[in-house]
């Protein structure tokens, strides 16, 4: 693996597995909410998210999400790795100060198609807050 270019199908086995780790901050909502366009109130609005089951502010489910894809995209498989389909189940909320842990492991690969198929899930302590799975595809070395 280099900078350049993650694992090569060659260099990757059934049971490897990648994580990333990230406090999400008031910022990381407010720029999430203006990237997406999701304003929901339940993101950007304490009051109100203290009427809702909740009873606080909870980042975005994608935002949470979009640190599995930070974990296939840099560092399993990587660089060159394109991203075909994520199946996500949502468990609980992630509130601010709370570190999000996205964990992904190989569970499957499929040489002649240069797929990959891997566990996905995000934890915060060690609870699930997401659990799902992905397909990749990625270059053979050459």
């Amino acid at each position: 693996m280099t900078s350049q270019h993650g694992y090569y199908l060659e260099d990757l086995s059934v049971g490897m597995t990648a994580e990333f780790s990230k406090t999400i901050t008031e910022d990381d909502i407010t720029l999430f909410a203006e990237v997406s366009g999701d304003h929901n109130p339940v993101h950007m609005d304490e009051a109100f998210a203290k009427t809702t089951l909740f009873k606080t502010r909870i980042a975005h489910g994608l935002l949470s999400a979009s640190f599995i894809s930070r974990v296939l995209g840099v560092q399993l498989p990587g660089p060159g790795a394109i991203y075909l389909k994520q199946n996500l189940s949502f468990l609980a909320p992630v509130k601010i100060g709370d570190t999000v842990t996205a964990i992904v492991t190989i569970t499957a690969i499929d040489p002649e198609k240069r797929r990959v198929t891997l566990d996905t899930q995000a934890i915060v302590a060690e609870t699930p807050v997401i659990k799902g799975d992905a397909l990749v595809m990625v270059d053979r070395r050459g």
